[in-house]
């Protein structure tokens, strides 16, 4: 969108779009004249991220102007920009809506932006920081809509689903989530949670932030500075919860006290940064786990990435490349009989050919046998060939089969599971 769109006709935003800002327990609309190009602006940044399924919003200073550029299905798109005598007036607004300090401009800043659009209550978690040619101001939406997804739809395949919806319901023991930033492991727990009978189970979560609010008997924490996830975490054990949802296992620490919790009779739910399900196990280690504590302890791991769905408007058939056919190997019998497909772009995807993303997943359930390579500290070929004697497939497998089934591309698939691609 040209600069020049960005100030016309939103002269409804009042009705349409509001900013709310939150005082003392108090919610009152963030004043601001209808016509000021600003309030302008601002409204049409957040109105056309919204209407087109934006996840991020950057407005990135450079030399002569304001960038704004749209996170939309993963993937980072330009989208406008400002004149600096209108970006000042635009980050001045949004720093006054996400609570931060209009004049510090040399330290960086984070805040909470709440606002309404069309009957719905949203949010932003958002970030400033003084980078060389000015502020660089960058958003994420949060859409408690978005939140409320079944297990169903988040694309597991069946046996995954049954095994990990079984895993879920158990008393006791910990279950981890793995895999980069923004591969979903927020909303899989979040999925997970709403599975659990909360009226008769106390149901307590520690995040850093707090994307999305609980409707229901589930009491959120937001770790600070002073409250960590360690001292919550402790807190919380003497405040007789059944289920904990840690946001993320970040240090020693908040892992011994997950791996007590879960032996002691609690259900743990967290997440790590790992590459995969069986690497999550000697991680724990490094962590200075002892292998018989998460031996005992470890229900099930599930590991994920998320790809891109090909349009449904503008799929078309496509064959392989050889490289692609090599890197996934994919066998005769695939490329005969799948249905392999490409978006070709158009104006329901923006012309990228996708729209939508799916997870793929692999998930390593704790039998007594690996429960046992757990205990002996097995390395990762043995764990893994053992893992597949028992069904387990990997997020390369599960990609396998949602390329040949026409659900996605060959290149989303090794872009996303790429370090296991090239073991």
């Amino acid at each position: 969108m040209a600069v020049s769109e960005y100030g016309q006709g939103n002269f409804g935003a009042g009705k349409r779009f509001r900013l709310i800002l939150r005082e003392q327990g108090m919610s009152r609309e963030l004043g601001g004249e209808d016509m000021s190009i600003a309030v302008q602006i601002v409204d049409s940044i957040f109105m056309q991220a919204l209407d087109t399924g934006t996840s991020d919003i950057h407005l990135q200073p450079e030399r002569e102007q304001l960038k704004i550029r749209y996170r939309q299905d993963g993937q980072l798109n330009e989208n406008g920009q400002l004149p600096p005598e209108q970006a000042q007036n635009v980050i001045a607004r949004l720093k006054l809506a996400s609570g931060m300090r209009i004049d510090e401009n040399r330290e960086p800043q984070d805040g909470r932006i709440d606002m309404e659009y069309g009957g719905r209550r949203l949010s932003a978690r958002a970030s400033c920081i003084p980078c060389l040619n000015g502020e660089k101001f960058v958003m994420r939406l949060l859409d408690p809509a978005s939140m409320k997804v079944d297990l169903v739809r988040l694309g597991m395949p069946e046996d995954v689903l049954k095994n990990w919806s079984r895993a879920v319901q158990v008393p006791y023991g910990l279950i981890l989530v793995t895999g980069p930033t923004g591969s979903g492991k927020t909303s899989t727990l979040y999925a997970s949670l709403q599975t659990l009978d909360s009226r008769n189970r106390n149901i307590v979560t520690v995040e850093d932030p707090i994307e999305y609010e609980f409707d229901r008997n589930i009491a959120q924490v937001q770790v600070t500075e002073k409250m960590t996830f360690p001292k919550v975490m402790r807190t919380f054990l003497r405040q007789d919860p059944d289920v904990m949802m840690v946001g993320e296992m970040r240090d020693p620490e908040s892992l011994a006290i997950g791996i007590q919790a879960g032996l002691t009779g609690h259900l743990v739910l967290s997440t790590l940064h790992t590459n995969n399900a069986i690497e999550t196990v000697s991680r724990m280690m490094d962590m200075n786990a002892e292998p018989y504590l998460v031996a005992g302890v470890s229900v099930a791991i599930l590991a994920q990435r998320l790809v891109r769905l090909n349009c449904a408007k503008c799929r078309q058939p496509y064959k392989p490349l050889p490289d692609e056919i090599e890197t996934l190997k994919l066998t005769e019998e695939e490329l005969a009989t799948g249905k392999f497909c490409k978006g070709a772009g158009c104006s329901e995807c923006r012309g990228s050919g996708y729209k939508g993303r799916i997870g793929v997943f692999e998930l390593l359930m704790a039998t007594p046998k690996i429960r046992a390579a757990m205990a002996r500290n097995a390395d990762f070929p043995t764990m893994l060939a053992l893992a597949k004697e028992q069904g387990f497939r990997t997020m390369m497998d599960d990609g396998r089969y949602k390329v040949v089934n026409g659900w996605t591309t060959p290149e989303e698939v090794i872009k996303a599971v790429f370090t296991q691609a090239i073991d």
